[in-house]
């Protein structure tokens, strides 16, 4: 059967599996009005480009890192923040680019992470109910009825929020913030006296040191590609789960064919939304960004092939990636017959791994946490799947931050359960904190370099 037309609005036809229960149709109608009206926050040539370099990952020669908060709220629009992440991102890069002898893709989770699914619609407390907390673009995390009430105006201001970031993130990169030239500056003002061990931090500042002096040779050599490799882009990304946000500001553009999402660069459909017959499939099927979509323990293998051919039924490299999150104590046996039935299918996909969803714990005292031990296992497991298959992990994807929070335990930062009261932040999943992300940055590193020299 031929697919049914598409446009923007068509997903409002299917069913919605997190849809928002918005109380003001005629608000709602005024908000969407106002987005479809306002400038992209980003654009389609852009957005090509980055499909270029995930081609490039699906073969090995490029890796993904992406990373950034579980939930932005609009309270951290703020430039210390927003560097922050940046910072960590960088650093994780750097340490990948000096071991893995490739250039690294970064994409952050932010200006417009500003919606999360729920498992369920309403949250109880002492018998009183009100809408579960979705994200700053659709309530307010306080427990109220006025705090929970989906406001359609929230968008518009999360649009905003998402600008004014993106403004600053183009700003600092083009200021040379980013240049590769001097990853010194790139140190966190808390990078000498947090509890960092030595042995971490001297093999930061020796590969800081080694990478910039390789790069000044290669320039005094006359080296045109160096170019590539100190050019440092941030691509944006955020799970396309408010499709009235997502739809308001799809578009086509002069001299390119098709629709194209212009909130992000990188969108993914979420486990709980990628119901072939839902909602969330039917608007990404129709747009031109490559989406990513993310894939459970449970997934059975004939309809991910068929999620895959739906949202790219040409087949076209550098489109789809598949994102899986099968937890520590399930990746050995999940992934594998998953990597080689898409093989089979000659399905061409960039595998990233999510090392972070499915290894989300609750400790006695209902907090929820994640083991960095637990996170880094279902990480090597995946390596070791994918070479076994004969094919490429082309990316990690991370819920992280730049703070020296304590929501995760474990790593070389000695986060106990004890000490998670001490800095606990996140406005919905703990995130690796700065030591933790850096200390992985260093293990993924490792794991690279020995590929490289397999390879």
């Amino acid at each position: 059967m031929p697919p049914q037309p598409w446009s923007p609005d068509s997903w409002k036809t299917k069913f919605d599996a997190q849809a928002i229960a918005y109380d003001d149709d005629a608000a709602l109608g005024t908000a969407t009005a106002h987005l479809r009206d306002l400038p992209p926050l980003v654009t389609s040539w852009e957005i090509e480009h980055l499909k270029t370099l995930l081609v490039d990952a699906q073969l090995g020669k490029r890796f993904l890192l992406q990373g950034g908060d579980c939930a932005e709220t609009l309270a951290d629009c703020r430039s210390p923040v927003i560097a922050a992440k940046l910072k960590i991102l960088l650093q994780m890069s750097l340490v990948m680019i000096h071991e893995g002898k490739r250039p690294v893709i970064r994409v952050g989770r932010f200006a417009g992470q500003y919606a999360k699914p729920r498992s369920k619609p309403i949250e109880s407390r002492e018998g009183v109910a009100h809408p579960s907390y979705f994200g700053d673009m659709v309530n307010r995390s306080d427990f109220s009825e006025e705090g929970r009430r989906p406001d359609p105006e929230n968008m518009v201001v999360a649009y905003q929020h998402a600008a004014m970031t993106l403004n600053f993130i183009r700003s600092l990169s083009a200021g040379g913030f980013a240049d590769v030239h001097h990853p010194e500056y790139w140190e966190m003002s808390f990078f000498r006296r947090a509890a960092i061990p030595d042995e971490l931090r001297i093999e930061y500042e020796r590969t800081t040191r080694q990478l910039a002096e390789a790069i000044r040779f290669m320039e005094a050599l006359g080296e045109s590609t160096v170019e590539e490799l100190t050019r440092v882009e941030f691509y944006t990304s955020h799970e396309g789960l408010n499709l009235h946000y997502e739809s308001a500001q799809t578009r086509q553009v002069p001299r390119r064919a098709g629709w194209y999402d212009l909130t992000t660069h990188f969108p993914w459909i979420g486990e709980r939304t990628r119901a072939l017959d839902g909602a969330h499939i039917e608007f990404f099927r129709g747009i031109q960004n490559p989406v990513a979509v993310k894939i459970g323990p449970t997934a059975a293998l004939d309809q991910v092939l068929r999620l895959v051919d739906t949202l790219n039924p040409d087949n076209t490299p550098g489109k789809i990636a598949l994102v899986t999150r099968m937890g520590a104590a399930r990746v050995g046996d999940a992934l594998q017959p998953l990597v080689e039935v898409v093989k089979r299918a000659g399905q061409r996909v960039l595998w990233v791994c999510d090392p972070m969803h499915g290894n989300t714990q609750v400790t006695a005292t209902g907090t929820k946490t994640r083991s960095f031990d637990d996170i880094l296992r279902e990480v090597e497991v995946s390596f070791d799947v994918h070479e076994s298959c004969g094919t490429h992990l082309g990316g990690v994807h991370f819920e992280l931050t730049g703070e020296d929070v304590t929501e995760c335990v474990g790593g070389a930062a000695g986060v106990t359960v004890d000490d998670l009261e001490r800095n606990y932040a996140t406005a919905c999943d703990p995130r690796l904190n700065y030591r933790q992300a850096l200390e992985m940055g260093f293990r993924i590193a490792k794991r690279l370099g020995k590929r490289e020299a397999k390879g």
